[in-house]
């Protein structure tokens, strides 16, 4: 199971850099976190990092979400992502579950799931969304929530379609 800081590790750069610009254009106050986080970091003042080319600040950025020291800033930045741009993904494998959810944020979760409602909604967002984007969704859920599924974890790591650096 993947931490957020890995994810970023292991995701393609052309994805990584979509979290970070939807981020830098949509969501201002998370973006400035992030960005202080990383000088923190890396002791530096944020205006520093601001100052540089946005693809240059990106780059340093995204090697530093990759460090273990950042995976809280790695965690929330992806959470804001999915939360807020792939709230449809979301709610497609909640509601697959028979879960109920409120625009994809849940409560409380269930201790275990079916195989073969977990199955079927894997394949659905697989056939609806891009397999990158589905496998950092499925691994940021189950390591960020309380219920660990074993079923999932096992899915993650055999299904060829959710291995991160494949796509």
């Amino acid at each position: 199971m993947l931490k957020s800081h890995e994810l970023f590790g292991f995701m393609s750069p052309t994805l990584a850099n979509d979290i970070l610009n939807y981020t830098f254009e949509t969501e201002k106050p998370t973006y400035r976190a992030i960005l202080k986080a990383v000088a923190d970091a890396k002791h530096l003042r944020p205006v520093f990092l601001e100052r540089q080319s946005r693809v240059e600040r990106h780059a340093s950025m995204l090697s530093m979400l990759a460090r273990p020291n950042l995976d809280l800033a790695a965690g929330t930045l992806l959470r804001t992502w999915l939360v807020k741009k792939h709230t449809d993904m979301l709610v497609d494998f909640l509601d697959a579950l028979g879960i109920p959810n409120e625009k994809g944020v849940v409560e409380d979760l269930p201790a275990s799931v079916d195989d073969a409602k977990l199955k079927t909604a894997i394949e659905t967002l697989v056939t609806k969304y891009p397999p990158e984007v589905v496998s950092v969704y499925l691994n940021a859920f189950n390591d960020m929530n309380e219920a660990n599924w074993p079923n999932l974890k096992t899915m993650l790591e055999s299904d060829a379609r959710l291995q991160l650096g494949a796509h």
